[in-house]
């Protein structure tokens, strides 16, 4: 395999205070490059740093410098999108000295429809193999996933698959599949399986995500710019919300997920008690009439 080195500091990694990320992550342990440390990293991040939409749905705008990030995701009890989970993430990678690039990918979750490039993953380079490390899904998987023509994962609990396939019309790329569960008219295959998103290795850059953000965050035909979305993983469960529905899905437990319509007024205090988010009194006041 020929490896591709980044541009220096491309990803802005001076720009991070590392102590403070790694405390977050409550990560103490060993910082040299190894793929023990990435398999650490990883699943931290993806357990610790939250994802949700709310600086779009209040503001129409999410500012993707590493000091607004991080401001936002590690100096005070609040999440972002992928866009803001990679550019952290990419920073720390940097500073820690991994090979790596970042990618985006069509989300599809069954539809089977072409949809635009809208989800940022890091691919880490490392003893010769190239590493999936997709930390800005929210439900992302907790283990990394290693790009081969068919590469199955679980940590226990949670399933994927990788394969590689066509993936638009004339172009060869990689899908993940998760259980489809009992969701209707979605694509699944004969076994149960659905495709969460696909990709390519078509390098992406800090610019390139830039305009992918503003489509995400301002556009009315963005699906996280008006409508409030977040999610929080554990090992065992995963609590959703979308809008004012909450949701909790237990991975073998049968049965339908425990789900409510939460009234306006209660959204707030669902926001820090579940998912660890404490709003201002400001953009409280901002968050209320879009609870529609």
């Amino acid at each position: 395999m020929t490896t591709h080195k980044e541009t220096p500091r491309m990803w802005n990694g001076d720009a991070l205070d590392l102590d403070a990320y790694l405390a977050h992550l409550g990560h103490d342990g060993d910082r040299t490059p190894s793929l023990a440390t990435l398999r650490a990293l990883h699943r931290a991040h993806v357990l610790s740093v939250r994802w949700e939409n709310l600086e779009a749905v209040l503001r129409k705008s999410r500012p993707l410098d590493v000091p607004s990030v991080q401001a936002r995701m590690i100096g005070n009890p609040r999440g972002g999108t992928c866009f803001e989970h990679v550019t952290l993430y990419a920073a720390a990678l940097e500073r820690l000295g991994f090979e790596f690039f970042v990618v985006q990918g069509r989300v599809e979750l069954g539809s089977g429809k072409i949809r635009p490039e809208t989800h940022a993953m890091a691919i880490v380079e490392l003893e010769g193999k190239r590493w999936l490390s997709d930390v800005g899904f929210g439900t992302s998987p907790l283990e990394l996933i290693e790009l081969t023509d068919a590469t199955d994962v679980t940590d226990g609990v949670w399933e994927y698959r990788l394969r590689r396939q066509e993936v638009s019309p004339g172009e060869q790329g990689w899908a993940l599949y998760q259980p489809a569960g009992e969701r209707e008219g979605v694509e699944k295959t004969s076994d149960g399986w659905m495709v969460r998103h696909t990709f390519t290795l078509h390098r992406q850059y800090p610019v390139d995500l830039q305009v992918a953000n503003h489509f995400g965050a301002s556009s009315p035909h963005s699906a996280f710019s008006d409508r409030v979305f977040l999610q929080r993983l554990f090992p065992d469960r995963v609590h959703i919300l979308d809008n004012r529905r909450l949701t909790t899905v237990r991975p073998g437990v049968p049965g339908p997920a425990e789900s409510r319509e939460l009234e306006p007024n209660e959204v707030p205090g669902v926001l820090a008690d579940v998912f660890g988010i404490e709003l201002s009194a400001q953009d409280i006041e901002l968050l209320l009439p879009k609870l529609i």
